[in-house]
């Protein structure tokens, strides 16, 4: 990687978007706003167990479920497969964080190819990206559903450097969460920990290979 500039991974959700309008979403159908961020690692809890149990299924049917269960109980202002979808409905409206088109535009303005890897859909990233202005900066917008196995298995992080004809010792994840960067790193990639919130990171987890606190920080850091 020394010699030519890494092909920069990023994570979608939580990195590149902001989930804090999904509490909102709870609220509409009369479920606390406290739920959303459960709901969220419930969601990456069951699709990491199905991944190490060699099993594998869309982060949207996953999703589903665990709102289902999260539902079963309380008192909703609409049956439930009416909540379920509106809550699944706010993906399609999300933005970015307020840093990412800064840093995406620094980032390929010198020179590096830029992708996406997400759990989730590549659909969503679609729109993400479409609706900050930014999606012409992405070379692929990739999928674990194409990989046989969700992050933080090293499939999921061979795929991306596969679609880009790249070995994984040529490619950088950023990432907001410390477990999806200590997989891309056992995997061979280099790593960039997005810190907007100033939590320590974890000391059992493999430490990132640069850490900043916006994403227009990592165009500096690595020009």
């Amino acid at each position: 990687m020394a010699d030519r500039l890494p092909v920069i991974v990023f994570d979608v959700n939580e990195t590149l978007s902001d989930m804090t309008p999904m509490a909102r979403r709870f609220a509409d159908v009369g479920a606390p706003e406290h739920l959303a961020p459960l709901w969220f690692t419930s969601v990456l809890r069951d699709g990491f167990g199905l991944t190490a149990a060699g099993a594998q299924q869309p982060f949207a049917a996953i999703a589903a479920g665990v709102l289902r269960t999260l539902f079963s109980g309380l008192d909703l202002t609409r049956d439930t497969d009416a909540a379920i979808e509106h809550v699944m409905e706010g993906f399609g409206g999300l933005g970015t964080h307020p840093d990412v088109p800064d840093g995406v535009w620094a980032l390929h303005d010198a020179g590096f190819r830029l992708v996406t890897l997400s759990n989730g859909a590549a659909r969503v990233a679609e729109g993400l990206l479409t609706r900050a202005g930014i999606r012409d900066r992405f070379e692929r917008l990739l999928s674990v559903e194409d990989a046989g196995a969700w992050k933080p298995a090293r499939a999921a992080y061979a795929h991306a450097a596969e679609a880009c004809g790249v070995d994984l010792a040529d490619t950088l994840l950023v990432a907001v969460h410390p477990w999806d960067l200590d997989g891309a790193a056992r995997a061979g990639m280099a790593t960039a920990y997005i810190d907007r919130t100033g939590a320590p990171y974890p000391d059992h987890l493999t430490a990132p290979t640069h850490t900043v606190t916006a994403l227009p920080g990592l165009a500096q850091r690595l020009s």
